[in-house]
């Protein structure tokens, strides 16, 4: 089913499409890299961090779904840095006892979708101030900016899943 863009009737503007492809190729590659494991092997840590391959799609789902709530809500779709809730973030970083890979790649999928109806709908000029933490510079960040964000954070934890799979077995996304 194609959405349009808000308003015309016609299929996503060349903007939006070039987004959205993006967005796919990119998820497409970094899902790749829990092709044939285990849960046991999506679970593994394979460097000194806690970090592991289905922690990392939690994390990049979360990610995905805090900004577009960003986009639709503004600020206050992120908690105080007071109101972090510091396990619950920890544990996102990796895979807990009885989390599948089916079921992260799942909810991945679900939060992947609401994205790109986002992308598609969304007024990409709407802006809200970042919230106020250490990571952020106190300025505004529009809805176009937010979605190019997220294509950087899909495409930079691809290159992470790699590393964690190639330490795994060998392969990668891309052989």
């Amino acid at each position: 089913m194609t959405i349009s863009d808000p308003g015309t009737g016609e299929s996503p503007s060349a903007e939006r499409a070039a987004v959205l492809a993006a967005l796919t190729k990119h998820r497409r590659l970094f899902t790749a890299t829990l092709t044939d494991l285990t849960d046991e092997q999506a679970a593994a840590r394979t460097t000194v961090s806690e970090l592991c391959l289905g922690g990392l799609v939690k994390h990049v789902a979360d990610t995905e779904d805090q900004w577009v709530r960003f986009v639709e809500q503004g600020t206050s779709a992120f908690s105080s840095v007071e109101d972090v809730d510091w396990q619950a973030r920890q544990d996102s970083f990796r895979m807990l006892p009885g989390e599948t890979v089916a079921g992260v790649l799942a909810d991945y999928a679900v939060v992947a979708a609401r994205t790109d109806e986002a992308v598609r709908t969304a007024d990409l000029d709407r802006a809200f101030p970042l919230p106020p933490a250490p990571w952020f510079a106190q300025e505004e960040w529009s809805a176009r900016r937010v979605f190019l964000h997220l294509l950087a954070e899909v495409s930079q934890h691809a290159g992470h899943a790699d590393l964690l799979r190639e330490a795994i077995d060998g392969r990668t996304s891309m052989g």
